[in-house]
């Protein structure tokens, strides 16, 4: 059994992740943690692994809390930058643990930002358009900024020439954000849980590689999976797709 704790348990994600791990019959459930609850050897109930589903504005305080309670960490909270995966890196590193942070865990979504990578370098051009509810608060999602990283990545290793775009005047920003040249569009609408379409274009063509979850539950067999071979990766990971073997 693999005893496991969650830090922003009484979220929406984090209670769904309370019911999977519940029903998961090679897990236990030691501990659930939420806002002004502190993280220590003590609270964490001696876990093994904890999954962290908090807040942009206190997960990585709550990677570096649960790694120096002796935890292996899987996060599934957005909101990071190089900088921030550096200092966890370190910590991990030095305390010999495993933490998994992961944009997306709905293995629809890994697998179209895989996909896009593959695909990015055969088109002239790519354009990202992300779609989740209102609720959220960060923009771009961590799974558009993984995708478009991953798509500039591919075509700067292949040579690719500059995205075509010949706009010259936006004032409002309707071309969206430019992540390492790479157009990301975010929109908030009541009724969404979580959309993804990367969008590739060429002379007289068009692919479209999309990725819907409808229900919160689509993340939880990306969730378990990852508790259960978090392990076999010391130090930082990121992107489930490493743990997927892709």
């Amino acid at each position: 059994m693999i005893a496991v704790a969650v830090t922003g348990a009484k979220g929406r994600m984090g209670s769904t992740v309370v019911e999977a791990v519940k029903a998961a019959p090679d897990m236990q459930l030691v501990a659930q943690l939420d806002a002004g609850d502190e993280i220590n050897t003590d609270t964490v109930c001696a876990a093994q692994v904890a999954v962290d589903f908090s807040t942009p504005s206190v997960t990585e305080s709550n990677v570096h809390a649960l790694l120096d309670a002796g935890v292996h960490v899987v996060v599934g909270t957005t909101g990071w930058n190089e900088e921030a995966y550096e200092r966890v890196r370190v910590h991990a590193d030095s305390s010999g643990l495993s933490v998994l942070i992961a944009p997306n865990f709905a293995i629809s979504a890994v697998l179209a930002m895989k996909f896009a990578a593959i695909a990015a370098t055969y088109f002239e051009s790519a354009e990202i358009i992300e779609m989740h509810h209102p609720n959220k608060v960060d923009a771009p999602s961590g799974t558009a900024l993984a995708t478009a990283r991953g798509i500039a990545a591919a075509r700067k290793k292949a040579g690719c020439a500059p995205i075509p775009d010949a706009t010259e005047s936006d004032p409002a920003g309707t071309r969206g954000g430019n992540i390492e040249g790479i157009p990301v569009h975010a929109v908030r609408l009541r009724g969404l849980t979580a959309s993804e379409e990367i969008l590739l274009g060429n002379p007289g063509e068009q692919l479209v590689i999309r990725s819907d979850s409808f229900d919160r539950i689509a993340f939880m067999p990306g969730v378990l999976l990852a508790i259960r071979t978090l392990t076999q990766h010391p130090g930082l990971t990121v992107g489930l797709d490493v743990l997927m073997g892709l």
